[in-house]
This record gives C-alpha cells, sequence and structure tokens, in this order.
C-alpha cells in the first residue's frame, strides 16, 4: 500500500437514465481510515487524480457503525457496508459500484425502496389490535426471545438481495429478507394471529418457491442472521399452509 495515498475507481452516474462512468482519485492516507472517510475527503476536495474538478460523488449513509444499513455498495466487486470497510484491509485501488439489483439515483446512491414495498405487502409488522393498553402481554421464552433477536437485527441493507442469483431489477422474487422477516414476525405471539395472511404472500408470485437455495444471501449478511433457517422454515410453514388449504377446500 502507497503510505502517503488512498488510490479509488468509482463507478458514476449523473442521473438515473444517463449512462455510468468510471473516474479515479487519490486521496491522504490516514491510519484506520474507512470507505465513507474516502469519499469524504473527496466531497472535501471534489478532484480527480488528474486533477480535474468535478461533481463531488455522492453516496447513502447515516449511522457510519453498520446499523442502519444504508451505506451498502459494491467494493472490489464484493457487496457490503461501506462504513466498516477499512482501507488498509482491501486490495487497491479500491473500485467502488452502486449495488446492481436496484436503480441507480445517482453515483452510489440506490433506490432500496422496493424492499419496502416487500416489506409491506407480506405485513411485516405486528398489528394494534387495542389491546395493547388492557395490561401485560403474553410472556416469551428466552429460547424464542433469542430466536427473534437475531432475525430482528436485518437492517434492510440489501446485501442478502444483491448477492442472491435469484432476484433481478426486472423480476417479482421477494428475497431472504422478507422471508426472514415474515419468520420473525409469525414468532411474535400476536403477529402469530395474522400469519396465515404472511405465508399466502410468500406463497404467491416471487415468493418461496422462486429460490434456489444458492446460499449466497447468509453468505454476504453483515449482521449473520440465519437466513438459510429462515428460508428453510418457511417452506415448511408454507408446505403445512398449502396443505391445510386444500383440506379446508
Amino acid at each position: 500500500m502507497d503510505a502517503k495515498t488512498i488510490k479509488l475507481k468509482i463507478k458514476r452516474q449523473d442521473k438515473p437514465e444517463s449512462k455510468p462512468y468510471w473516474q479515479e482519485f487519490e486521496v491522504p492516507y490516514k491510519p484506520l481510515s474507512n470507505v465513507i472517510a474516502c469519499l469524504m475527503e473527496i466531497q472535501r476536495t471534489p478532484l480527480t487524480a488528474d486533477g480535474k474538478q468535478i461533481n463531488p460523488v455522492t453516496w447513502d449513509a447515516n449511522c457510519l457503525e453498520e446499523v442502519c444499513g444504508s451505506c451498502t455498495m459494491l467494493i472490489n466487486g464484493k457487496v457490503r457496508q461501506s462504513c466498516t470497510a477499512l482501507v488498509d484491509q482491501i486490495k487497491q485501488p479500491i473500485v467502488l459500484e452502486p449495488m446492481s439489483k436496484f436503480p441507480v439515483v445517482r453515483d452510489l446512491q440506490v433506490d432500496r425502496s422496493r424492499i419496502f414495498k416487500d416489506l409491506k405487502k407480506a405485513k411485516a409488522w405486528i398489528p394494534i389490535d387495542g389491546t395493547h393498553d388492557i395490561g401485560e402481554g403474553p410472556v416469551m421464552s428466552d429460547s424464542l426471545r433469542a430466536k427473534r433477536y437475531v432475525l430482528s437485527e436485518c437492517m434492510t441493507c440489501g446485501c442478502c438481495l444483491e448477492a442472491c442469483p435469484q432476484y433481478t431489477k426486472d423480476n417479482g422474487f421477494m428475497g431472504a429478507a422478507i422471508f426472514s422477516q415474515v419468520r420473525l414476525f409469525n414468532l411474535h405471539p400476536t403477529g402469530e394471529m395474522t400469519q396465515e395472511e404472511r405465508l399466502e404472500t410468500i406463497m404467491g408470485k416471487g415468493g418461496i418457491a422462486d429460490c434456489g437455495n444458492a446460499q449466497a444471501c447468509v453468505e454476504s449478511c453483515p449482521k449473520n442472521i440465519p437466513l438459510t433457517e429462515s428460508i428453510a422454515d418457511m417452506g415448511r410453514q408454507t408446505s403445512w399452509q398449502l396443505l391445510k388449504n386444500l383440506l379446508l377446500k
């Protein structure tokens, strides 16, 4: 590694409908810098490596501690959070690209609204039915609480969807993040009352049956959520729901 500078190659796009292009940058080296720090340095001094004045590179970021999920991008071809990508651990030049499975807004920013639309479609929430003010609710066991906590760490970053070969810009596949959230809310004592609605959703178009079991999702998840376990569990639950539907006809 050059002790004086950090070299970056960034894929840029001025507008959603415009063609992408590449630009190269060099920023001063600082120990323990992450990719976000490099982007902020470019923002402060928007010059390419050859000294050309340009508009600053845009990207999404918020918490800077791998909790919000907004700074997801491709770094040297691998989808990950840029806030925890330390330059001392990354081969240079550091190649930055926007996620390929979501529409580009500008530069490294993408529109992840599809994820949230699918969460709404799958009813990934606990309905308030008027019982919240009549006293204590059901008590969860420690084992159930621990299982749900792991699933609740999902930050809708999109890493699992970007890595999934079944998930594309043009299809309606929901992906592992949605299936895991259905599992999370079906495990809740109140959410269990509406579990059939969630199961019916993921049994439809773009649902669990379209999963090819590539297991790329669990490999790419920055929170180590057991996504393949969730997919397997949802497969069992939807199979029972299908059998139940047939028996009740």
